[in-house]
């Protein structure tokens, strides 16, 4: 496989430029997207394969200060020591600083343990300043294959954008316009050398399948270009994505928003389905820290519960619980708060466990010439008369079938329906706290007193009770 230099060859459908021009084309693609600013030290990521090595020699082509970065995940035995022998060499040979970790993996899905070690070792170096940019050696290739596998996948468009040519935390694809035929090419006319990874060649990975069975397949009997097309459909998406990035950021104003661990989300008024489906998303990736697991099922479960007339139910998202109530829907990742119950320190303060609020308590003796303007329920504060309580007070959680009358509430009333009534979503009632005095309620978070506990302008002591956001 030869790329004769001032000639242009076709191998596997890909038009071969010759090899001198493969530079200017990477400088091309830097300049476009913008993806290393003059004078920036950029870290390469040089596993020892052919796209690595190729990206290192044409960085170094390009006269960009460099830093090689190798991490040994320690899967290979001899041979994944021998693969951090050989970058360390070829970095001396180039007169470059290289620094090369070794890795312990989690057990599990090791291609995605992987990828994650290596990104945390990359971001690593960034925030260290070491390098401003870590450049990756992913090719118009390795675009193709991602794009089909997830299209197999049932991916959206955002999923079809593929490998982005620069990331928000700082990587960057100088070769993501050159096909791996072309790298090989480059090396091949250099007499450059490189590493082959054996596992490479495993059927045990899908992209492998993918890189070797499939599309080749596809190549033969559907589009000798389909690798090229698959790049241009990634291309396409990523505007669409970068548009919708923008009409996300104003369409999330008053509809998402973040509280306690979750993500708050409201689909109501006249919203078009393409804008509800990309706001579930973001609101999924926020909560979750990920879309892992993830698909087109998981969006329209929740797109259909946010459609229904009905204001509550609940869609099982892995990862996730999204429940509904009333026009908004709650994304966490936490389960519910269970059930508890508490002492009431008085004087003192309590914050009862998945409540979000903060209660004190204080005793305050009641002039007779106060009036009871003080104790009415307001702004998070009301008063209990002393001598109609116990002092075993307890804090409880409210639980289905719990009434009582409100002070000023003309008779018994469940605390459910008053919770209706004032809108209160379904995940903020699981840990609503009461005030217990035996069998009976004497104050509810929100509603106040009983009316049979409530102070008035015949109290000697008064129970003060507030109510505040838990900080």
């Amino acid at each position: 496989m030869t790329c004769p230099y001032g000639q242009y060859t076709r191998i596997a459908g890909v038009t071969l430029v010759p090899v001198a021009d493969l530079v200017q084309r990477v400088a091309a693609t830097i300049e476009r997207h913008g993806m290393i600013r003059p004078g920036q030290r950029v870290g390469v990521a040089v596993s020892g394969g052919a796209d690595s090595v190729c990206l290192l020699y044409v960085l170094a082509a390009l006269r960009i200060e460099l830093h090689v970065l190798h991490l040994d995940h320690n899967l290979r035995g001899e041979e994944s020591r021998r693969d951090a022998e050989f970058v360390r060499e070829l970095a001396e040979r180039l007169g470059l600083t290289a620094t090369i970790r070794q890795a312990k993996l989690s057990p599990g899905n090791l291609e995605q343990a992987g990828r994650q070690a290596r990104l945390s070792f990359f971001r690593e170096m960034m925030a260290a300043g070491v390098v401003g940019r870590v450049a990756t050696g992913h090719t118009r290739s390795d675009q193709a294959e991602t794009v089909l596998f997830r299209f197999l996948r049932g991916s959206g468009s955002a999923g079809l954008a593929g490998i982005r040519p620069v990331t928000s935390d700082g990587m960057v694809r100088p070769l993501i316009d050159i096909d791996r035929v072309e790298v090989e090419a480059f090396l091949r006319q250099r007499g450059i050398g490189w590493r082959e990874d054996s596992t490479n060649a495993s059927p045990r990975f899908a992209r492998n399948q993918i890189r070797h069975s499939l599309l080749p397949q596809l190549a033969r009997e559907w589009n000798p270009a389909i690798g090229e097309t698959l790049a241009h459909t990634a291309a396409w998406a990523q505007g669409e994505e970068a548009y919708w990035e923008a009409e996300l950021d104003r369409l999330s104003a008053g509809r998402l928003q973040e509280k306690e661990g979750a993500v708050l989300l409201s689909l109501a008024g006249n919203l078009a389905e393409a804008a509800a489906r990309r706001l579930i998303r973001r609101a999924m990736e926020r909560a979750k820290g990920d879309l892992r697991g993830i698909d087109f099922r998981h969006v329209e479960a929740v797109l259909a519960m946010a459609r229904r007339p009905q204001g509550h139910g609940h869609v099982s998202v892995p990862g996730l619980e999204a429940v509904r109530s009333f026009e908004w829907i709650r994304l966490s990742t936490q389960a519910p708060a269970g059930s508890y119950r508490v002492a009431a320190p008085v004087p003192g303060s309590v914050r009862p466990p998945g409540a979000g609020v903060e209660i004190s308590l204080e005793l305050i003796e009641k002039p007779e010439t106060s009036g009871v303007a003080d104790c009415v329920y307001n702004n998070g504060m009301g008063c209990l008369d002393w001598q109609r309580v116990s002092s075993a007070l307890e804090f409880r959680n409210w639980m289905p079938g719990d009434r009582y009358q409100p002070s000023g509430s003309s008779g018994t009333e469940k605390i459910k329906t008053l919770f209706r009534r004032a809108r209160i979503p379904i995940w903020e009632r699981r840990g609503w706290p009461v005030l217990w005095d035996g069998p009976e309620i004497v104050w509810a978070r929100r509603f106040g007193p009983s009316a049979q506990t409530a102070a008035n302008s015949s109290s000697t002591m008064v129970l003060q009770i507030r109510e505040s956001d838990a900080g």
